[in-house]
């Protein structure tokens, strides 16, 4: 191997510059948000992995829903039904 198809940790595992979305959140690559890494400090440590295993696991997690629901769920409710659900609470206990 004349070492320009090797494998360079540098490229690997540095992603791109993040981007901030909100005061809490980042992005790094198209549609992949995470939580701003000073605000998680204090009780959970950050991995380095890399690169392509971030894409893998955002490509991944449509998949991986559709299988939890098959295995788990008997309904699987949307966020926006959720909401108008909690919007609809009077507060009373037999709501």
């Amino acid at each position: 191997m004349n070492g320009t198809n090797g494998y360079r940790y540098g490229e690997q595992h540095t992603p791109p510059a993040p981007y901030r979305v909100s005061d809490v959140a980042l992005t790094t690559f198209e549609h992949v948000f995470e939580v701003d890494p000073r605000l998680m400090q204090r009780w959970v440590l950050q991995q380095t992995f890399p690169n392509w295993d971030t894409l893998r696991i955002m490509n991944a997690r449509h998949d991986h829903l559709d299988w939890m629901h098959r295995h788990f769920a008997d309904k699987v409710l949307s966020g926006s039904e959720l909401l108008a659900e909690v919007d609809g609470e009077d507060g009373s206990p037999d709501s």
